[in-house]
């Protein structure tokens, strides 16, 4: 083993690592998890198949390496900075390209169509506000990640503690992953409806004319809106509902990199301004409720999901219940539009062929 980890990588060997990080942060983990039922993952680990042992084995591996050939706060700040460009970044800028090069197309799968486009003649065409939107919400997040990397700085070398976020080459357990993900997105929505309401709306806080006269002023989305604010705003509105669970409960690196991701993929198709979603039934009702707390003039919709909303009774338009209930229903008519139309197809080939 001391031969083994004796053989430093190369310069070369380091950078292609911290390349492919974030993309075998989800590929191997995700390969492990869904090649075995989950009761065998969890309780019979000796009977796991051979293509889960390699995926796993292939990922402490390469988790191993970036631990010990780099510091802590290399991997931290690198994989942070992959997992924001890989899970938000590149597609809010391929969503911004698709709404530009086919409007046409683009206005059809829009929620409000044609004054939904980023380019539209109602946003200022092509020379509209885009750019610079694209621009502070990318600087937005690059101060995320300082400001991340500045709380590690505190901790360790100022203040001699541990670090904010557990870095080991140990893997965290599933279970634990899972169950860190639950409630740190849970005090996520807490932190983000109280600090979103009471010091983004209230008008005694010297921050409300920060936010509207910055977020709020583009009242149909897309999902560079998503982290469009001013730099204070956006601290208070993005970065501490989204950090502060993960320093509460010291998140393993690797588990907040997930959770990272969970985050990065919500902010994309909640502010894409979409109709057809990848899960209308959980992103659907995120996004619409986004759209109505900017059309809304921020009179409610102040948390992530909805669930403090529904609580509070500051939900705008249809409450959580009625939209899930709203989005099954619909679900299940169209459902059974396409069985009856795939069976109506059978019958007609039958009759043609008869």
């Amino acid at each position: 083993m001391n031969i083994f980890l004796s053989a430093q990588p190369s310069l070369l060997e380091r950078a292609w690592l911290a390349i492919r990080y974030p993309y075998d942060l989800v590929r191997n983990p995700l390969n492990a998890l869904l090649s075995v039922p989950a009761l065998s993952f969890l309780l019979i680990p000796t009977f796991s198949s051979y293509s889960t042992s390699f995926n796993l084995l292939f990922f402490y591996v390469t988790w191993s390496t970036l631990i010990l050939s780099n510091s802590p706060l290399k991997v931290e700040v690198l994989g942070s900075l992959g997992i924001r460009v890989l899970f938000y970044l590149l597609p809010a800028t391929a969503f911004l390209a698709f709404d530009g090069a086919t409007p046409t197309l683009a206005a059809k799968a829009k929620e409000h169509g044609e004054s939904a486009l980023p380019m539209g003649e109602e946003q200022g065409g092509r020379k509209g506000r885009w750019w610079r939107t694209a621009l502070v919400s990318t600087g937005n997040v690059l101060l995320g990640i300082a400001l991340q990397s500045c709380v590690e700085l505190v901790f360790t070398k100022l203040l001699h503690f541990r670090s904010a976020l557990k870095i080991t080459t140990s893997l965290p357990m599933p279970w634990a992953i899972a169950i860190d993900l639950i409630r740190g997105l849970f005090l996520r929505e807490i932190f983000s409806y109280v600090l979103h309401r009471y010091l983004l709306h209230h008008p005694d806080s010297p921050l409300t004319s920060y936010h509207t006269r910055w977020q709020h002023t583009i009242t149909a989305p897309y999902a560079f809106v998503a982290n469009y604010d001013h730099p204070l705003a956006y601290i208070v509105h993005v970065f501490l509902p989204t950090y502060l669970p993960a320093l509460l409960f010291r998140f393993h690196l690797l588990t907040y990199h997930m959770y990272l991701a969970i985050v990065s993929l919500e902010e994309t198709f909640a502010y894409s301004g979409y109709n057809v979603l990848p899960s209308g039934l959980i992103l659907g009702g995120i996004a619409r409720r986004q759209e109505r707390h900017l059309m809304g003039e921020g009179k409610g919709n102040y948390s992530c999901l909805g669930i403090v909303d529904f609580v509070a009774g500051t939900s705008l338009g249809e409450d959580l219940v009625e939209e899930i209930t709203e989005e099954a229903e619909n679900n299940h008519v169209q459902e059974r539009l396409k069985g009856r139309v795939k069976r109506g197809g059978r019958k007609a080939k039958s009759r043609s062929r008869s």
